[in-house]
């Protein structure tokens, strides 16, 4: 079956929106926050860990699984899903990000883009065809059309180009899509630029896709005004009855902000990375539990926290993994940092039904930026 969305209640004062994602393999609420799990694993973390967490919708990569183990391997393992051993819904990025920002050099193309693997140095050639033609193999619930996805410093002359580039490649991913049972989303393009955001909504839009991504907001060197910008000017034009989805974001505000503008997913590898380096997400902030003032701290990460860290393990103790370099800290941090996000878009849901988001909101960002 095709993706499909359900709209429950739509907040009175902003564009915050609680729904329901119908998919394959079950229906779950947004706003929600998906785990990356780019090479098919969320890293640390098994497929049971995920459901306690609360994961609905889980990312896996086209780039980093063509290139290993090669998506012919998938196929005749029965698919992404057994392959991984993950009965929820998954969403596979196209690749274009990965592309343009790990392979080098590269040779943008009206066809596609040819380039050297960041593992082994041979030679690919990617194209929007190629891209649609791994992720029907994958089996995913939902593919991504493959776009370009220029850095924030572009002018405007070459963010147009790209743009309008981006509108044929979608239009030959689609063309070529042919699994029946997966869903296509649309990317929306155009940087921090009021006008080619429109056109790119517009022109996506027309296309008729499942569900709409509002991409090229998580490049390097965007300020947080840009990203929130890109937002605005996309989503008027994006329909009402699919869904919205942000591309690469994470940060705890940022989903709220995103919520408030009508975004109904989010993904990002944050969670995970930062708990590979000590960190971990908490109402008042991130905390570093390298630090040596948690060395006598038998407390958990955040009071009230449902997670299975919090209710197991102290920041002393996890102060004590990551000193001592053992791998248990990268895990049981993700499993708190997963878990908070996931939390994060539960109380966002409930704020929603209450038409007390704006507070809600307001109580957040008081409380995190807090020092």
């Amino acid at each position: 079956m095709k993706v499909k969305y359900e709209l429950l209640k739509k907040d009175k004062k902003t564009s915050a929106r609680h729904g329901k994602l119908h998919t394959n393999h079950g229906v779950f609420e947004t706003p929600m926050f998906m785990p990356v799990g780019t090479l098919a694993n969320v890293k640390m973390l098994v497929p049971e860990e995920l459901k306690d967490i609360g994961s609905a919708v889980i990312l896996s990569n086209t780039y980093h699984l063509w290139l290993r183990p090669g998506s012919d391997i998938i196929k005749k393992a029965g698919g992404l899903h057994k392959f991984m051993n993950y009965d929820g819904p998954i969403l596979t990025d196209s690749g274009g990000f990965q592309v343009f920002s790990l392979a080098n050099p590269k040779n943008i193309s009206e066809e596609g883009v040819k380039f050297k693997s960041h593992i082994d140095g041979r030679e690919l050639f990617l194209t929007p065809e190629k891209s649609i033609q791994i992720q029907n193999e994958l089996d995913s619930d939902i593919a991504m059309s493959f776009d370009e996805c220029p850095p924030a410093s572009a002018d405007y002359k070459y963010m147009e180009n790209s743009v309008k580039r981006t509108l044929r490649w979608a239009k030959r991913g689609k063309d070529t899509h042919n699994n029946i049972n997966q869903s296509l989303f649309g990317i929306v393009q155009g940087g921090a630029y009021k006008d080619l955001r429109e056109l790119s909504a517009k022109e996506t839009v027309k296309l008729d896709f499942d569900g709409y991504s509002i991409g090229g907001v998580a490049n390097d060197g965007e300020s947080k005004e840009d990203m929130y910008s890109a937002i605005d000017y996309s989503i008027p034009f994006l329909p009402k009855d699919k869904p919205r989805y942000l591309m690469g974001v994470g940060e705890p505000i940022d989903i709220i902000e995103g919520v408030e503008r009508g975004i109904d997913m989010f993904d990002c590898v944050l969670p995970t990375r930062i708990a590979r380096h000590g960190n971990a997400f908490t109402k008042y902030g991130k905390i570093n539990l390298r630090n040596l003032k948690f060395r006598e701290d038998f407390t958990a990460i955040e009071d009230g926290c449902d997670c299975y860290t919090c209710k197991h393990y102290t920041k002393s103790y996890i102060r004590h993994l990551l000193v001592s370099h053992e791998q248990l800290a990268g895990r049981l941090l993700s499993i708190h940092n997963i878990r908070f996000l996931i939390r994060l878009t539960e109380e966002i849901r409930d704020a929603i039904d209450n038409d007390n988001f704006s507070s809600f909101k307001e109580n957040f960002i008081e409380k995190y930026n807090k020092k």
